[in-house]
């Protein structure tokens, strides 16, 4: 795989953790560099990490993961989505903010549920001649970089739009979550 072929590769991959750390941003308040270098290091951490796990993994399970990897990773992106859509129409009348969090578990849950795509690709890798950690660094990097704006590019609009924007924000994991179910299943094709 050359340079170029990794860099769309790299892309594609952080695609999901961008549009997750856009719905982040939407849904805080007031956003810090902290809180979207935290984003960055999750979302790109996990993306740099989960191909070479698959890498390891290899030959002796690379038919577990490709058949369920879709399965997973749309039922967390649901479940989060899902908890987003009844946070923001739950809200009380003060519009206290409820989903800002950028906690252990909320972020490492979030970092999962978009890398499993990355596990899978990290198994076919194996089967590839090529570097993994040059491909797993390249990976990371990019989607530390999108998911570093998206915090902010999210929270330009997030604060304009409050309980929209969080209702928004969890359309918009379900609908992730969604799409990579029907990419996986062959019925659409992106």
């Amino acid at each position: 795989m050359g340079l170029a072929e990794l860099i769309i590769l790299a892309v594609g991959l952080s695609m999901d953790a961008f549009a997750v750390s856009v719905c982040k941003g939407l849904a805080t308040r007031q956003v810090s560099v902290k809180q979207m270098a935290l984003a960055g290091l999750w979302f790109g951490g996990f993306q740099a990490l989960m191909p070479i796990i698959g890498y390891l993994l290899g030959q002796t399970f690379a038919g577990a993961i490709k058949k369920y990897d879709h399965w997973v990773a749309f039922v967390l992106l649901a479940v989060i989505g899902g908890n987003m859509i009844r946070e923001a129409l739950s809200k009380d009348a003060d519009g206290e903010r409820t989903n800002e969090s950028f906690g252990v578990k909320t972020m490492f849950i979030m970092a999962v549920a978009t890398s499993i795509d990355a596990l899978a690709v990290g198994v076919t890798f194996a089967f590839l001649s090529g570097n993994i950690f040059m491909a797993a660094s390249v990976i990371g990097a990019f989607t530390f970089v999108l998911s570093f704006a998206g915090v902010k590019i999210g929270n330009v609009f997030g604060a304009r739009y409050e309980k929209k924007a969080e209702l928004a924000g969890g359309i918009i994991l379900v609908l992730i979550g969604l799409k990579i179910l029907l990419e996986h299943l062959g019925i659409i094709n992106f």
